[in-house]
């Protein structure tokens, strides 16, 4: 299912079709050299001082089908009913500390969602379909994955190939068939001043 971004202008058609969509095929898995293309795109994010706050764990269903459920048995039951079709998952952590100085890292966060946002843009350039979930329980994931307190699980993220849209059903059908929207660009973005139109 496409459902590419509609703009004022052309974008990038990597960033127009990404999309976080949620029927994935279970029977297709993803390989190993793909997912280190993934982790490649996340690894080349820019980071303030070039710290790489993020850490990112993986879990493949075709290697470690254990581990891969103990991932899934983290997420809200929600995203459970889709993401079981997945066969990759990641969880997403921030260092909470700069490595140079060990003082606190304002940033962190702000790197750590670049590079996961590459990884989603190289899977939708590779064909696959990424979907960042913020619906899990962080304090499951860091005891069940022995995550130090020192990071921060900030979202998981299921990885595949996607599917006819005839797998879902009921209020995921509808969330996945709903029109793309976002707010205007002068709601987001502003010329010189704060809340001052940037299109005229």
């Amino acid at each position: 299912m496409l459902k590419p971004a509609i703009t004022q202008v052309p974008i990038d058609a990597t960033i127009a079709a990404r999309w976080s969509g949620r029927a994935y095929d279970a029977a297709k898995s993803v390989s190993q050299n793909q997912v280190i293309a993934l982790l490649e795109a996340a690894r080349w994010a820019p980071s303030c001082f070039g710290d790489q706050p993020w850490r990112f764990v993986v879990w493949d269903k075709n290697t470690d089908l254990t581990s891969w459920q103990q991932a899934i048995d983290c997420l809200v039951p929600g995203n459970q009913a889709w993401a079981k079709d997945a066969p990759v998952l990641l969880l997403v952590c921030a260092d909470t500390l700069f490595s140079h100085n060990q003082q606190a890292n304002r940033w962190a966060q702000y790197d750590t969602g670049a590079a996961a946002e590459n990884l989603c843009l190289q899977a939708s350039s590779m064909g696959l379909m990424a979907h960042q979930m913020g619906g899990f329980n962080a304090d499951t994931a860091r005891e069940l994955f022995a995550v130090p307190a020192q990071y921060m699980p900030m979202a998981m993220i299921s990885v595949g190939y996607p599917a006819d849209i005839v797998t879902l059903e009921g209020e995921v059908l509808n969330r996945e068939t709903a029109e793309r929207k976002r707010h205007s660009l002068n709601t987001l973005f502003f010329a010189n001043s704060w809340g001052k139109p940037v299109v005229s």
